[in-house]
């Protein structure tokens, strides 16, 4: 089954193309013909002339990330993006989520959608959609929630997976917490999972294990584009009969997002290291999982300076709320997706332990294997785990707290009012994640 992504505002399009490139990349190998091609399938659909293009709206209010996105798709010699894919206007939506959702959004529906339905007609079978974007800018945040939508009210049975960059903590834009506020509340009502990667994880990621000095806008994607690929790219699941998955959404939803109060995905891989250090570097499973194992209960998206100390508490004491710093990041449910030599012989237990999960959802249930015996770029032996935790409590309590802070002051709301966002649209805003934030704090107990 085939995957429409939509690609929204500067970073949905950066991280987009990124995506495509890795997926491209890692299918071009000849020697493994059913992985490769379920991969091309999956993403791409071929032209007449034997060309690929990919499965992808472009959507932004200023052309000149989306020309770039696709000049450099051109380039790679692999791939491109179809020349009738793509929309976008000369004037921006000036980092305000009210003017995208209630003014550019609506009135340039049509065009979208008519974009979106041709890319569909395309798919023999359409396994859902993957609308890319930042949280905190106007036309992906804002033009992006109002496509979201429309693609749940247009295609109401087909999965819905966001994908979300969460803004740097010390701040890109003025207002980026009242639009991740009004684009996460609205987004928790229409995705069936909301898949997010932190510009400040993504960044450290960059400078201590890829050992890179100048870190660009580029690197981060790349690294959210090797991770995003990690998880979509073609597997074995437990009901895939030894064929790789039909839906990759659908499963993957159905192993994490099983309840309605707990939409927040994470994702972290192992290895991560510098391409000049792979050759010299060998992997086993025990480690890579035992390392993969405590990334997880100390909520930490890299090997480099994992809190050893932190212990899932016994079943018999109280368990605190990892909203205090240094606390045991408890799970819902974990997607862990195994590529590389000897896959089958990886011994996961690790993972089914008991006092990982919330005490009301089984183990057996909690956890969902994934496997392909082909490496994945590059790397003879990985790891990808998709997370149903607590690990963007913080930071979402923070986000809430600061947008919380300018709304008592009234700061800058004016300029979402005159686009038609009132004070009562924010209050049920905060509402919203409030409820969020106290359903995730109870997981531990």
């Amino acid at each position: 089954m085939s995957v429409v992504t939509v690609q929204l505002g500067q970073c949905g399009n950066q991280v987009g193309q990124q995506l495509f490139d890795v997926i491209s990349s890692d299918a071009q190998d000849g020697q493994r013909k059913t992985y490769s091609s379920v991969s091309w399938e999956r993403f791409f659909r071929q032209t007449s002339q034997g060309d690929f293009e990919a499965r992808a709206v472009l959507v932004d209010m200023e052309p000149k990330v989306i020309n770039h996105s696709m000049n450099r798709a051109a380039k790679s010699g692999r791939w491109r993006y179809a020349e009738a894919s793509h929309f976008s206007q000369k004037q921006g939506s000036g980092n305000n989520w009210a003017n995208g959702y209630r003014v550019l959004g609506p009135r340039h529906r049509d065009a979208v959608e008519e974009l979106v339905r041709r890319e569909v007609e395309h798919c023999d079978a359409l396994a859902g959609f993957i609308p890319m974007m930042s949280v905190a800018g106007g036309t992906g945040s804002g033009v992006g929630t109002f496509v979201t939508q429309c693609l749940r009210d247009v295609y109401p049975s087909s999965f819905v997976l966001n994908h979300l960059t969460w803004p740097y903590g010390t701040g890109e834009v003025i207002v980026q917490n009242y639009n991740s506020v009004l684009t996460l509340a609205h987004l928790y009502q229409l995705s069936d999972a909301l898949l997010v990667h932190e510009n400040d994880a993504v960044h450290r990621i960059c400078s201590q294990q890829l050992n890179l000095k100048q870190i660009s806008f580029g690197d981060i994607n790349r690294v959210i584009a090797h991770q995003l690929a990690g998880v979509l790219q073609p597997a074995l699941t437990p009901d895939s009969c030894g064929a790789y998955s039909g839906n990759p959404l659908g499963e993957l939803v159905s192993a994490l997002a099983c309840h309605p109060e707990y939409k927040l995905l994470s994702a972290c891989s192992i290895p991560q290291m510098a391409s000049a250090s792979i050759a010299f570097s060998t992997f086993s499973w025990p480690a890579l999982l035992k390392h993969l194992r405590q990334m997880l209960i100390a909520n930490t998206k890299m090997e480099e300076g994992i809190d050893w100390q932190v212990r899932p508490p016994p079943a018999s004491a109280s368990r605190t709320s990892s909203l205090t710093a240094g606390g045991f990041n408890a799970s819902l449910a974990n997607l862990l997706i195994l590529r590389g030599k000897d896959v089958y012989s990886a011994e996961t237990g690790g993972f089914e332990d008991p006092a990982i999960y919330t005490s009301w959802l089984p183990p057996a249930e909690a956890l969902s294997l994934w496997k392909s015996p082909v490496p994945f770029d590059k790397y003879e032996k990985s790891a990808t785990l998709v997370s149903n935790s607590q690990a963007l409590l913080r930071p979402l309590d923070d986000m809430v707290r600061k947008a919380w802070n300018m709304f008592a002051s009234r700061a800058y709301i004016h300029q979402y009012v005159k686009f038609g966002i009132s004070e009562e649209d924010f209050l049920d805003s905060f509402t919203s994640l409030e409820q969020v934030i106290s359903s995730y704090a109870q997981l531990q107990c």
